[in-house]
């Protein structure tokens, strides 16, 4: 792939972007970073926008690259490379989207096939294709390290939270810290 413009932490010039990652716009003068990539649709390229934090949990190999590029004066450098590693570190982490009550018993986990029960807390899955998120699904708490290979996944799911109270989320660390993430097993066959 032919790379024109690198990946770019700038202010945002206007207060009109969403950020990719969360969807909530990026305010005019906010850090904001852009992810430069083929455009699928036409010729050239085209840039996502993201809030720095969200970028480092959803596209942590743009992250650390641009962290690598860019001059000094990327505001919490360090935090934000410490969370690109973690999310890279695991294949599966940059596909968190938030948790949330499952409102109907319909939806199963994709790691071990069986229902999610109405009311039971559950993680939103996205998967990154064509230069959007698609929604890709959900995982029982208690399969979350079977599925996403670790347990620690607590900053990942509060950021991508936000409409959940402060009730919610003090009962969703709770929850993540009790269950540490014991696999719920599928059905024996025969």
């Amino acid at each position: 792939m032919l790379r024109g413009v690198p990946h770019v932490f700038e202010p945002a010039s206007s207060g009109r972007a969403k950020c990719r990652g969360c969807g909530q716009t990026i305010a005019r003068g906010e850090l904001r970073f852009g992810e430069r990539l083929p455009n699928p649709f036409a010729d050239g390229e085209m840039t996502l926008w993201f809030h720095p934090l969200c970028a480092a949990y959803k596209r942590p190999d743009a992250v650390l690259q641009a962290l690598a590029e860019a001059a000094a004066g990327v505001p919490d450098a360090a935090a934000l490379e410490k969370a690109a590693r973690g999310s890279a570190a695991h294949r599966r982490l940059p596909r968190i989207d938030g948790a949330e009550r499952a409102p109907s018993g319909q939806a199963k986990c994709r790691h071990c096939k069986q229902r999610i029960e109405r009311g039971a807390w559950r993680v939103r899955l996205v998967f990154f294709e064509e230069g959007r998120f698609m929604p890709g699904g959900y995982v029982h708490l208690e399969c979350r390290e079977a599925y996403f290979e670790t347990g620690d996944i607590l900053s990942h799911v509060l950021h991508f939270s936000p409409a959940l109270s402060a009730d919610e989320r003090g009962e969703l660390t709770r929850a993540l810290g009790s269950s540490p993430g014991r696999t719920i097993a599928a059905p024996a066959e025969g």
